[in-house]
């Protein structure tokens, strides 16, 4: 849009005062998984957020040529962050390519973000069959109907790969886990907390993996 008139929002004045309490070093947990677990704990039962384990999966290929997404977070421990998606899709075949991922929780009601930077590994079979098991039906059923980011004719084929699926595996039945399908856990290398504050001054402290597997923290400029 060029016309400055036919903008409907006056984009340069939109902006909230945050006004959340700070964020201090000495109220950090000793590892950021531990903090990331008591920062998801308040944005899941009082953050005001519609899904608060929604995070941006941003990935590059080879070349460089960057693409974000975003899918759920289904686990996460010391070991790192897991989500599942089809091994087929654009977001795996980068990570096959260059397996350096960042994740982005962005919790704007709490005036909070989280950043992960790490390595992304496929989980195992057995891991990957375990959460497959826990799936609605019909989200088992997708997994094999969507053959993941590649071009499709109409909405009505992969209604009709579905439909077909419905009639051969019918609620009850067991679906098979598809070969294509599975997790990646995300080792953190990088943690940042992100705490807005007023004036645009925000508290940002990030935890930075040490060679003997501990972690430095260090506070950012905002």
């Amino acid at each position: 849009m060029t016309d400055r008139d036919d903008v409907p929002f006056d984009l340069a004045s939109m902006r909230k005062q945050y006004r959340a309490e700070g964020l201090s070093e000495t109220a950090l947990a000793a590892s950021p998984v531990e903090q990331f677990a008591r920062w998801f704990k308040q944005a899941a039962t009082d953050g005001g957020l519609f899904e608060p384990n929604a995070m941006i999966v941003s990935t590059a290929d080879a070349e460089g040529r960057t693409s974000a997404r975003t899918v759920l977070l289904k686990h996460f421990d010391e070991q790192g962050f897991v989500f599942y998606t089809n091994y087929d899709s654009r977001k795996a075949h980068d990570l096959a390519e260059n397996p350096y991922v960042s994740l982005l929780f962005p919790w704007h009601p709490m005036a909070r973000q989280v950043i992960v930077s790490g390595v992304a590994r496929r989980t195992g079979r057995d891991e990957t069959a375990a959460y497959f098991r826990t799936r609605p039906h019909g989200s088992q059923l997708g997994a094999w109907a969507s053959a993941q980011s590649s071009v499709i004719s109409t909405r009505a084929d992969i209604d009709a790969a579905y439909a077909e699926l419905a009639a051969r595996y019918p609620e009850g039945e067991q679906v098979p886990v598809p070969p294509h399908w599975g997790g990646f856990r995300v080792a953190p290398q990088t943690v940042e907390f992100w705490q807005g504050r007023e004036n645009r001054l925000h508290d940002r402290l990030r935890y930075l993996e040490q060679a003997d597997g501990s972690w430095r923290v260090e506070r950012l400029s905002p």
